[in-house]
């Protein structure tokens, strides 16, 4: 059995695939996937890591907004269906998987008229384009949050939550201990997206001045952003700690963590949701992100603070306010696990083999 899994540019639509793919080879070892991204995108490195074929097509977008760039993404749509034909007729796959992304339209368009079944599979609050492109003709639409369902018209839309890798661990004390965090301090875990978000680090080091000094903070600034203004609040804040990335570090730093600051991802947000974890969600301005954090608000899910208003000393009362409220603090993380919950193993492999047994 062969599956072809496909997104990229960033790496919101890469992490649920890749959970999705270790979930079904563990209930069916002999599966052989493939991936098809984008040449210039961060998902070809993480795709090796799990040993996944990759293979690069044309990828285009279409703007809603009148831009000559859509003549060129026109011409380049056009290139990476041709491409796409080519390789689903020589690598004969029995099912297509995609979370969104443009590199993925002239594929599952391909598939469909090859007639390879598909999955698309919706994250955000709003589906973007190519999504709603991808929709029509696939065998399964499947939504991270109960709400999305009402923007598809297939009749095999379902909700089903969203697939989220293991962060779980025995004991929340060893995590503090892993960064010398003592038993009972309060711990406030921040972090601004996968290359970091400089307005949320700001927002951060300004808000160490006005908390407890007695707190404990666990930064992640990401890897592409100065370190200046990390390295100068370590010396004023004395339980401040900036990391420039996370790898098996980062379930600790989940557990350890009383509050989480955080950019609206939805890898982010699916993780937090699937630890019952307290948040305030800083999104960025005018995307996907700050649909899903004003979604989730409105549930009562999440706090969120928009950083176009903000300041650190807002975000510092915010999350005061937060840590003293223990009942509500718990009570909104729960009420964000209920509205996204992690999609069963058992789910993805499911619906997998119902497709391709069709």
């Amino acid at each position: 059995m062969k599956i072809v899994l496909s997104g990229g540019g960033t790496l919101g639509p890469v992490v649920p695939l890749l959970v999705m793919a270790e979930a079904y080879r563990r209930v069916h070892p002999e599966v052989e996937f493939i991936w098809v991204g984008t040449k210039t995108g961060p998902e070809k490195d993480l795709v090796a890591q799990h040993q996944i074929p990759f293979f690069i097509i044309a990828a285009g977008k279409w703007r809603r907004y009148f831009s000559f760039l859509n003549v060129i993404d026109l011409i380049k749509v056009k290139t990476a269906f041709f491409q796409s034909l080519f390789l689903l007729w020589r690598e004969k796959p029995d099912l297509m998987i995609t979370v969104g992304g443009f590199v993925s339209v002239p594929l599952h368009w391909a598939g469909a008229l090859l007639r390879i079944p598909t999955w698309v599979h919706q994250q955000d609050a709003r589906p973007g384009l190519a999504n709603l492109l991808m929709s029509g003709p696939a065998k399964k639409v499947t939504t991270a949050l109960k709400g999305s369902i009402k923007y598809f018209k297939n009749k095999n839309a379902e909700w089903v939550g969203n697939p989220v890798r293991d962060l779980s661990v025995s004991n929340f004390l060893d995590s503090k201990a892993r960064f010398n965090i003592p038993e009972k301090a309060v711990t406030i875990f921040a972090m601004g997206g996968g290359t970091g978000s400089v307005r949320v680090n700001q927002l951060v080091v300004e808000a160490l001045g006005y908390w407890p000094k007695d707190w404990q903070v666990i930064h992640l600034v990401g890897k592409e952003r100065p370190k200046e203004s990390a390295a100068n609040a370590s010396k004023l804040f004395p339980n401040y700690r900036a990391y420039e990335f996370f790898t098996d570090e980062m379930k600790d730093a989940y557990a350890a963590a009383d509050v989480v600051i955080t950019r609206a991802g939805f890898a982010s947000l699916t993780e937090l949701a699937s630890l019952s974890k307290a948040a305030v969600v800083i999104p960025m301005p005018d995307t996907h992100q700050e649909d899903n954090a004003k979604y989730l608000a409105k549930e009562k899910a999440v706090i969120f603070f928009d950083q176009q208003t903000a300041s650190g000393s807002k975000l510092a009362k915010t999350v005061e306010e937060l840590v003293a409220d223990a009942v509500g603090r718990e009570l909104m993380a729960k009420r964000l696990h209920e509205i996204l919950p992690p999609a069963s193993e058992e789910k993805v492999v499911q619906i997998i083999d119902s497709l391709v047994k069709k």
